[in-house]
């Protein structure tokens, strides 16, 4: 049996703990005064210090240590917390996510020069006129403080000598180690922990600070704390009571310990359900299950056949077991691999925040629908082009404050990110209230690229693609933001890659909507498997909106114009048999097939309609990556191939042809 490596799970949970402080950092920096951010943020940092140090990376440790000192001073009101202080942290942010990914590397300049900017940061908090500065309380508190850590303390990673750092800097301390439990040398273990502290503390802050110093270590070690002045003493306990204890010390007006004997065992329960309600569980792993439920699929469709060709009752029903078990096999597979759009929505904060700052902008991002899901592989390709969307809408769309007070808008720019599911695809939307897409800009660079005929008669829609044609931008000058025209043209392939499409909008001085398209998922989904002449073809069943029958007159009649009259509206198809020049004659009844992306609809002409199919979609090899007619391939159950037909594609060519023979008429 394989046990994780302990160094991968700690890099792990360092990466959500930093993804948790840099969202605590990013609401502190909406509302200043949000006491309970400052409190998330330093728990945050506590938590990152404490497992560094525990696992041996002690120069993240020691980095960490000053951010949450800063923080700690924050949140006992001794400075006040500042947008100069947020940025400064967040940018030590980032050099920790450094010392976490390579903590042999060279860091230690850029460490001085961000702990300087965190030092003048906190005492430009703390100068005369920016805050309240910190001031002696009436009296000082005077504990006497006696633990002992598990005698296997050290050997589990915990070392004693930064709980006694804490506790002196709490105020005026004094250590003394009780030796007397250590064995002789002939009994003594080098990795045990035999010494015992007695610690007399002058200091100024209430009972729970003590609490705070033994939180990650309290639920094995033996806590003993005496308040001198009110002369109550707490009981030798495990710390798992004295956990139930800070809340009611602080409330206190005279110090003292109150500990609930049954709230222990409730928060030890809480602590086991939460351990056992998630299991953290290698994204490869996930991938080799997926792929072994696409071979399970491929394989019930092979038997499925075999059984329909047989006269054996007990082989079908056999066969309608397995179908069904596969079926509940692949659905529950892809729930797993959901996940909530949040996970990407949530890194686009950060960097509007640092853009707002590039750029001299105020920007406001709101967030929709980070609920929905989508399969994880999806998730991880649609980061970088969201991030080239979101800094183009941020440097392009939106106007400079003077610019937007002038054009009788308010003095912040908005941009709406937003995710919801329609059928099989979700549909991400990036909005702002800029100023708009300029097409006499966009066209006069089309036709000095040569991308366009002059004075070409071309749709709106059609006009706004063209800013995802390689090198294209329409910026007056290059910034470390935008002007080479790279950004989009990234934009295109990726969601081409992903089966996707592009939506684009625009309204001047209003502001300007792209919209994606992505399927839910890209390893198995619902089709329906069509025959066109001797070859079979996957239609993807989300996209399918109807079928109709179409007769030989029809055919007849519709030759030179391809349109079919659908409830009062004219729908262009094509003819696949055609496009694909099977050299076949058509079947007598041919079906029309009419799929959709969005608002645009085309009909696809076809042979038959053999029925629905789970397809396990296999990509293409790389001598077919430029034919854009197909997204995938997948398997029959007879072992033939059929080709999965890309319907962003069909569509576009649809309405493309629609356009010509309109202009034609």
């Amino acid at each position: 049996m394989s046990f994780p490596d302990p160094i991968a799970v700690f890099r792990t949970e360092a990466a959500e703990l930093l993804e948790q402080i840099e969202a605590g950092l990013l609401d502190l920096n909406v509302n200043l005064g949000d006491k309970d951010q400052v409190d998330a943020v330093f728990r945050g940092l506590h938590t990152l210090k404490g497992s560094g140090a525990m696992f041996g990376f002690d120069a993240l440790a020691a980095f960490t240590h000053h951010c949450e000192t800063a923080f700690d001073r924050v949140r006992k009101g001794e400075v006040p917390a500042t947008q100069e202080l947020v940025t400064a942290v967040l940018e030590a942010k980032d050099h920790m996510r450094a010392l976490v990914d390579t903590p042999n590397g060279d860091h230690e300049a850029t460490g001085e020069a961000l702990l300087a900017t965190l030092r003048a940061a906190v005492d430009g908090a703390n100068s005369p006129g920016a805050g309240n500065p910190a001031k002696a309380e009436p009296g000082q508190n005077h504990f006497k403080i006696r633990f002992s850590l598990p005698q296997n303390a050290m050997a589990n990673g915990t070392n004693p000598l930064p709980l006694l750092d804490e506790l002196r800097e709490l105020g005026e301390c004094t250590i003394v180690a009780d030796r007397s439990a250590i064995p002789s040398l002939d009994l003594l273990a080098p990795t045990d922990l035999y010494v015992t502290w007695e610690v007399e503390l002058l200091t100024t802050q209430p009972r729970s600070a003590i609490d705070d110093v033994f939180i990650f270590v309290m639920d094995e070690m033996q806590l003993e704390v005496i308040t001198v002045e009110a002369t109550v003493a707490a009981a030798k306990t495990p710390a798992k009571t004295a956990t139930a204890q800070p809340a009611a010390t602080a409330q206190a007006a005279a110090p003292h310990v109150a500990a609930s004997a049954p709230a222990a065992p409730a928060l030890i329960d809480v602590k086991q359900n939460k351990a056992s309600e998630n299991v953290r569980v290698p994204a490869e792993r996930l991938d080799e299950l997926m792929d072994r439920v696409g071979e399970l699929v491929i394989a019930q469709s092979r038997l499925s056949q075999l059984a329909g060709g047989s006269g054996d009752l007990q082989l079908r029903a056999v066969s309608e077991d397995v179908e069904r078990l596969s079926g509940e096999l692949r659905d529950t597979m892809m729930v797993l691999r959901m996940v909530p759009v949040t996970q990407l929505f949530g890194r686009f904060r950060r960097l509007v925040h640092d853009l707002a700052h590039e750029t001299g902008k105020t920007i406001e991002l709101v967030t929709e629908g980070e609920s929905t899901e989508v399969d994880k592989s999806v998730i991880e390709r649609l980061a970088d082009p969201l991030v080239h969307l979101v800094r183009n809408s941020c440097d392009h769309g939106l106007e400079t404050p003077e610019e937007r007070l002038a054009a009788g808008k308010s003095a912040a720019g908005h941009i709406l990110l937003s995710a919801r599911q329609q059928a099989g695809e979700v549909i991400i939307t990036i909005k702002d209230d800029g100023r708009g897409i300029n097409k006499e800009r966009v066209r006069a660079k089309a036709e000095s690229s040569g991308l366009i005929a002059p004075n070409a008669n071309l749709t709106d829609q059609e006009l706004y693609q063209l800013i995802f044609q390689p090198g294209f931008s329409t910026a007056q000058t290059v910034t470390n933001l935008s002007g080479r025209g790279v950004g989009m043209d990234v934009v295109k392939r990726t969601i081409d890659a992903l089966r996707g499409t592009i939506n684009v909008a625009s309204h001047p001085g209003k502001g300007s909507e792209i919209s994606l398209a992505i399927p839910l998922t890209l390893a198995i989904i619902d089709g329906l498997l069509v025959r066109v002449g001797a070859g079979r073809y996957v239609i993807p069943l989300s996209a399918v909106e109807e079928c109709l029958e179409l007769s030989i007159e029809e055919d007849m009649r519709s030759r030179g114009r391809s349109f079919i009259s659908l409830r009062d509206s004219l729908v262009p198809f094509l003819r696949l048999r055609d496009l694909f020049r099977t050299g076949t004659k058509p079947d007598p009844f041919q079906k029309v097939v009419v799929i959709s992306t969005g608002a645009e609809r085309v009909g696809l002409v076809v042979d038959q309609i053999i029925g629905d199919h789970q397809t396990v979609i296999k990509g293409m090899s790389k001598l077919h990556h430029d034919v854009a007619t197909f997204s995938g391939a997948t398997i029959l159950g007879d072992g033939d191939v059929a080709l999965i037909l890309d319907v962003g594609h069909l569509v576009a060519a649809g309405q493309q042809q629609e356009a010509h023979l309109r202009a034609a008429g």
